[in-house]
């Protein structure tokens, strides 16, 4: 295992029955990133999630956070983390500033923590409210200032916008993007929302049905991405058998001819090719996959998650 990883896990499993929930799933997580940790609902996200904090024995495999073995100093790891896993805890009865006094004896932070943690997820003006009557949002907004309570060195968090507005979700993807800089923390967090990933994650990790099938920068994902070419023509249907007799590999799309990939001279002979052979060519069009195409391709997945 890597010394400078804050997160790193080995063959990281857990079975339930004879389902692998995680299977040998290899985190690596180095500090002041922002992991986005990507898949759709059931891939296994919370899961490994918690198993990182200790709330869930995997059934193999080793965790490593800070450089130590979770199963040996896990008290010592924890007193360096904030987490939200799905849903916030709190006290309905009690005030948003009470369930803060309550995380505040148990973390044992300082008074400008709780006024600090609040303003960060505004909540300073409502914080006299009982949390019963939050809403959704205001409720994820609680939770997060709990998890930020102690500022931690890592911070975790399970699909951190869940129950936000549009606004909201702004908000909260710029406070996320700052921490690393402002408090210098390092932050894993899951999302199904391929979209906040994309604009926030440094790097990601890419589970589906329990197994890692990517891990790395975010530009490195990008980079699988690259850009498809079309072609319209006066004649698709025999500029189709033309090419093909010629070496090409064109789909036939819905009034077009598609391309995986072609270099400039490729596209430039094929143009040169129809021509010669008396089929206009109409147009010629470049388009390029985006994270969500990716991550279709990588998990199988259908597009409503």
């Amino acid at each position: 295992m890597s010394d400078t990883a804050i997160v790193q896990t080995k063959s990281l499993t857990k079975t339930y029955g004879d389902k692998n929930r995680v299977n040998r799933v290899d985190l690596h997580v180095e500090e002041g990133e922002i992991y986005g940790f990507l898949g759709p609902n059931g891939a296994g996200k919370t899961t490994t999630l918690k198993m990182l904090l200790g709330l869930i024995k995997p059934s193999e495999g080793s965790i490593k956070i800070f450089g130590e073995s979770l199963s040996k100093s896990r008290p010592s790891i924890l007193m360096r983390t904030g987490s939200l896993i799905e849903s916030p805890s709190y006290y309905g009865h009690l005030t948003g500033l009470e369930n803060m006094r309550v995380m505040q004896r148990l973390r044992n932070v300082p008074d400008r923590n709780v006024d600090e943690a609040l303003r960060i997820v505004r909540l300073e003006n409502h914080k006299n409210k009982k949390a019963e009557q939050y809403s959704l949002g205001m409720k994820q907004r609680l939770g997060i200032a709990m998890a930020l309570l102690a500022f931690p060195k890592l911070l975790i968090l399970d699909e951190p916008t869940n129950g936000l507005d549009p606004a909201g979700i702004g908000e909260i993807r710029e406070l996320i993007k700052s921490l690393p800089a402002r408090y210098g923390m390092t932050i894993l967090l899951s999302s199904h929302l391929l979209t906040e990933i994309e604009q926030i994650a440094t790097s990601v990790g890419i589970i589906s049905d329990g197994n890692l099938m990517f891990q790395g920068k975010l530009d490195s994902l990008r980079a699988k991405g690259r850009s498809s070419i079309y072609l319209k023509t006066g004649d698709n249907l025999t500029a189709h058998r033309l090419l093909l007799a010629q070496g090409y590999s064109p789909a036939k799309g819905d009034n077009q001819l598609d391309f995986d990939y072609l270099e400039d001279d490729d596209v430039a002979e094929i143009n040169r090719l129809l021509v010669t052979y008396g089929i206009p060519v109409t147009r010629i069009g470049e388009k390029s996959k985006n994270l969500e195409d990716i991550f279709l391709e990588l998990t199988g997945k259908e597009r409503s998650l």
